[in-house]
């Protein structure tokens, strides 16, 4: 197996040789801007990682692996849009690059780009790969759509905000490890164990992206620190909060959540978070999804470094 740098050399030289049309140059350039924009390229580097771990021909995963890729960064632009953020990875997002229209139709330029790069995958699993695929996009939208419903709704659980964003997020991670394993022609079972592994690290991951949006550096997180307090953003931090809080602290956390948009109310909130323990009880959460999915490793080949890996995706100190 090739080291996690090399597989992310492939992978940056296939987003490298994207071939795009001239014009209309108003469409394809955010497009590329989007792209290298860069990030840990998590998604195809687990695609080439499962392929390669059953010893698959990882040049027949490239083509769908940079697929997800393109997929995954066609999310974060609309997400982007609908939520109004202005830093993407230390750069302005594309609605504030260009304009919300561009955001949009480049975003769906994006999505059929990736849908192409998925269907070069090798003609004897073509159809399992694009069902895998087309499966995994409509979840991701069903998972942005219950986070749009959230907004507007103050009883939201921790198990709906765990299914929200095991659609959102997880499921990628879970599509990106199982599609890999069938280019491979793993066993079904295996390919399944992957993807469980894959859903369970992905909920870790985005549990974890919750705290660093409260607890982490802005420099090194790549995101203004606290977005999510700004906008009441229905995360496990704030529904936890909401539920543990009582009197005087329940007052004041509806107050600030009714309140100017402020890096007061970025302080003030923190500091209830940390007064209910609601960091302590992320971390705790994290580290359950964590160890949940390493158990699914048990009888995969050559998986030490997809657990190295896996254990630095989910102990991020940004």
């Amino acid at each position: 197996m090739q080291t996690v740098e090399g597989y992310i050399e492939l992978i940056n030289r296939a987003v490298a040789n994207i071939e795009y049309p001239q014009t209309p140059f108003g469409l394809y350039e955010p497009v590329k801007y989007q792209l290298d924009m860069g990030g840990k390229r998590v998604r195809p580097l687990l695609t080439l990682m499962a392929c390669d771990m059953f010893g698959g021909d990882v040049n027949s995963a490239i083509s769908p692996a940079l697929g997800l890729e393109i997929f995954h960064n066609f999310t974060l632009l609309h997400d982007d849009v609908m939520d109004k953020a202005e830093i993407r990875r230390g750069r302005p997002t594309v609605h504030i690059a260009w304009s919300e229209n561009t955001a949009i139709l480049s975003g769906d330029a994006m999505q059929i780009i990736a849908t192409q790069k998925v269907c070069d995958a090798p003609a004897n699993v073509h159809k399992e790969v694009l069902d895998l695929y087309n499966k995994t996009a409509l979840e991701i939208c069903e998972g942005q759509q219950y986070d749009m419903e959230f907004e507007n709704r103050d009883d939201v659980t921790v198990e709906e905000y765990i299914n929200m964003i095991r659609l959102k997020t997880a499921v990628l991670i879970g599509c990106a490890l199982k599609m890999g394993a069938i280019i491979a022609e793993a066993a079904p079972e295996q390919s399944e164990a992957l993807y469980k592994f894959g859903e369970n690290i992905g909920l870790a991951f985005q549990l974890q992206d919750d705290y660093l949006d409260v607890y982490g550096d802005a420099k090194t997180f790549g995101k203004k620190i606290g977005g999510d307090i700004l906008n009441n953003k229905k995360t496990y931090m704030l529904i936890s909060a909401m539920t543990l809080a009582k009197g005087e602290i329940k007052e004041r956390l509806v107050s600030l959540l009714e309140g100017p948009q402020d890096d007061n109310k970025i302080e003030q909130v923190t500091a209830i978070y940390s007064e209910l323990g609601i960091d302590k009880m992320a971390r705790e959460k994290i580290s359950k999804y964590s160890q949940k999915a390493l158990t699914y490793l048990n009888g995969i080949p050559n998986n030490e470094e997809l657990k190295a890996f896996a254990n630095s995706l989910t102990e991020r100190k940004l």
